[in-house]
């Protein structure tokens, strides 16, 4: 099978409204493509099935960081309580762990916070300074009230012909072949 494949270059497609673009990503989760995006200036509720997108491990990332701050923070005050400087205060024993709960869960607050951070833009590649779809018109109008799907040449299923004509027999407008520049 002779596929033209386009170096570097994305297909994009327009549709009208979410209901249309979440039933446009459903499509191409069922013609086997994977190296496809949906584009929209909201979250649209089930666009992470519609697209096959398994779970995001941040959570995971976050849970185990904020509790690895806990654990810090908890043996940080008992290092510096016990071994480091210890103080008999108000007759109260060195290991006094009642008092250790703000600072433990400011640390643990704090800990899981930069990380949520840091970690979202890492599994996001983000900062994203270009894109092949910053060269499109039509793509400028994704912030505002655009539905798009892009379509990377990379994708095995990918042929320029054929796929634009499908995009369009699934409702998709103003298709295009956007080249990098």
């Amino acid at each position: 099978m002779n596929k033209m494949h386009s170096k570097g270059g994305v297909m994009l497609a327009e549709f009208e409204n979410p209901v249309k673009l979440l039933e446009a990503a459903q499509k191409l989760r069922d013609a086997g493509y994977k190296n496809f995006d949906c584009h929209s200036s909201f979250p649209i509720h089930g666009m992470d099935q519609a697209m096959g997108l398994k779970r995001s491990p941040l959570g995971y990332i976050v849970f185990v960081i904020a509790m690895l701050g806990l654990l810090g923070g908890i043996t940080l005050e008992w290092w510096t309580s016990t071994i480091d400087y210890p103080l008999v205060i108000s007759g109260k024993p060195f290991f006094s762990y009642q008092a250790y709960g703000p600072v433990a869960f400011a640390i643990m607050v704090l800990s899981g916070a930069f990380v949520a951070l840091f970690g979202m833009l890492a599994l996001n590649k983000l900062p994203m300074y270009y894109h092949k779809l910053f060269n499109s018109r039509n793509f400028e109008r994704a912030m505002n009230d655009g539905f798009f799907v892009s379509i990377d040449a990379a994708d095995p299923n990918f042929d320029q012909k054929n796929t634009g004509k499908w995009l369009e027999e699934i409702g998709g407008k103003n298709i295009e072949m956007v080249e990098a520049e």
